[in-house]
């Protein structure tokens, strides 16, 4: 059974961009306030009404395709990751089908938020390697500036999160060598309601009501401190168990690539790791936590920059679940 690999990678932000500064003059917040606790000194929002993740991820495929040196008609599986879908259903997925001109090509949606990528990357290379499909493009893109509250009360969530895609072409490695060499997954439901969102819910009888938008349950709640421990933990574990599982050591990785919740909590990781700054891939002062976005956005970028060339990239990620995944790959 061979191995698969990442042929491409690709990644799309919008325009719009938003500082520290904006938000202050809409909410009582500073630059300063936003900067010290997350790193984050401005984000991408999209444009107008009407743009989706799906939308965004339409480039980001493309460039990962591009730079696989493939086409749309080569796609025969999609693996779409987000927490903010176009619409509650159908799945943003069957969205970038169409929009990619794939009629009949599967599409499955993934709702791991941050590890999203990661999940979707375990899936896609179990894929390949049982040779249920060859080109699997997975995607992670996320539209949170429609569905953050710009006040007080929610301003310690509305700050962290930006809008974005990044995307990888998944297919059999030619190189034994190279390609994904091992991915892990976890999960504890313990953690759920300590990052969610709350309403509307099927469990609820009204989905949604207008005491709940009063009270703000339509809005991500988070407890902040709670998920910095965890994440800090979880990531600095199942960095050193898919090392591990690779038969490698931390001074073998060239890269690390970790999601963008906080650059706190990456330095954190980091150091728990040994790993030395310029090995560690920082884009949240740039994007903001682009959610399941993040990691693939990272990887485009380092593409550019040449820094893939060769490499032995480690990534984690962490999130809402409590969810949190590795993987490494060599390219």
């Amino acid at each position: 059974m061979s191995r698969a690999h990442i042929l491409g990678v690709g990644h799309y932000v919008p325009t719009k961009v938003v500082t520290n500064d904006d938000l202050a003059k809409i909410m009582p917040t500073t630059h300063e306030w936003i900067e010290q606790r997350s790193g984050i000194r401005e984000r991408r929002f999209i444009e107008e009404s009407g743009i989706g993740a799906s939308d965004l991820a339409v480039p980001a495929s493309k460039m990962a395709l591009e730079r696989a040196g493939l086409t749309e008609k080569d796609v025969d599986a999609i693996i779409f990751a987000t927490l903010s879908p176009d619409v509650n259903f159908p799945g943003s997925g069957c969205y970038l089908g169409h929009k990619l001109g794939l009629p009949g090509v599967p599409a499955l949606d993934v709702r791991n938020q941050c590890s999203g990528f990661l999940y979707g990357l375990s899936i896609a290379d179990a894929w390949v390697r049982a040779g249920v499909y060859e080109n699997i493009l997975l995607v992670g893109s996320e539209v949170h500036s429609t569905g953050v509250e710009f006040t007080e009360r929610g301003r310690a969530v509305a700050v962290l999160f930006g809008d974005g895609a990044g995307a990888a072409v998944i297919g059999r490695a030619k190189d034994d060598g190279k390609g994904i060499h091992t991915c892990r997954l976890h999960a504890d439901g313990a953690g759920a309601e300590e990052l969610w969102l709350p309403a509307p819910a099927s469990r609820n009888i009204p989905r949604l009501t207008p005491e709940m938008m009063e009270q703000g349950l339509h809005y991500p709640q988070m407890n902040g401190k709670a998920v910095f421990r965890a994440a800090v933990e979880n990531m600095t574990a199942v960095s050193r168990k898919v090392l591990e599982d690779a038969g490698l050591e931390m001074k073998d990785v060239d890269l690390f690539v970790p999601h963008q919740a906080n650059k706190r909590i990456n330095q954190f990781v980091a150091a728990a790791l040994d790993l030395p700054d310029d090995k560690v891939v920082h884009n949240i002062e740039r994007y903001g936590n682009t959610t399941a976005a993040t990691i693939p956005i990272g990887l485009s970028e380092s593409f550019a920059e040449g820094r893939l060339n060769d490499a032995t990239v480690l990534m984690a990620a962490f999130g809402s679940g409590f969810t949190w995944a590795g993987a490494v790959v060599k390219f």
